[in-house]
């Protein structure tokens, strides 16, 4: 199964999730009043859970779990990871393969996965946390691993992360109704979508194009800003939580 790595970026940092970022997740998660689409641990004592449970699955090779850390104050602002990892082992010939690092393929990269179970704190929402988190995996999936499909789905209803991932230009294959019940029980219709290895150099180039814009006006702002008395405690994190900026 491939190894947990850090993954680096200019607004964020992709830990490998441990058991010492329960405080951190625990906090990230507290006093967020929105319905959540995506389970997240509430208080210290969940967080271990949260965190056992995916370790746990990540021994098995098939999950790939992450704390995402913002770079300006060094805080743990929510979790995201690869899941679903699938190995296409063997001939292409029917039946398939077993699915899964067997045998001697304890380092082999899965050749699809999915990128899902992210949630992050209210003041990361729409900062461009998200969107860089998104480059730095897409990144690693399709450079490193060299996959050739990254999937992605969401909650019909949740339109947030829906225009969030088609925003990436990720390419919607429809929705699967009925597909499963969802966190506040009610049976949901979830949304799904791919990006392939022949999408991913525009895919790249745009979010990139999209992150590089943000980040130049954020700083720009925080420039226009400095006079003012708060500006010491001014960040790119804080600017970047206004609403005029894409995230």
């Amino acid at each position: 199964m491939p190894a947990p790595v850090a993954l680096t970026g200019r607004l964020v940092v992709l830990e490998p999730l441990a058991p010492h970022h329960a405080q951190g997740l625990a906090e990230a998660s507290a006093g967020d009043s929105c319905h959540s689409f995506t389970p997240r641990p509430r208080g210290v004592r969940a967080a271990r859970f949260y965190i056992a449970a995916a370790l746990e699955q990540q021994e098995t090779g098939t999950v790939l779990p992450f704390a995402v850390i913002r770079r300006t104050d060094n805080r743990i602002v929510g979790s995201t990871r690869f899941l679903a990892m699938d190995y296409w082992q063997g001939p292409l010939t029917w039946p398939p393969a077993p699915r899964g690092p067997l045998g001697d393929h304890h380092t082999a990269a899965p050749d699809a996965a999915e990128i899902g179970g992210t949630w992050l704190c209210p003041d990361a929402r729409g900062t461009g946390v998200n969107t860089e988190a998104k480059l730095l995996m897409l990144g690693h999936a399709f450079d490193i691993w060299q996959v050739r499909r990254i999937s992605m789905r969401a909650d019909a209803r949740n339109a947030r992360s829906r225009t969030a991932i088609e925003r990436l230009g990720a390419v919607s294959e429809g929705i699967r109704r009925a597909h499963s019940r969802g966190l506040d029980g009610q049976i949901r219709d979830t949304a799904f979508y791919s990006i392939l290895r022949e999408d991913w150099p525009t895919v790249q180039e745009g979010i990139e194009r999209r992150l590089t814009r943000t980040i130049k006006t954020a700083t720009s702002s925080r420039a226009t800003w400095s006079s003012s008395p708060n500006a010491a405690a001014a960040t790119v994190g804080s600017v970047l939580r206004h609403p005029h900026l894409s995230g």
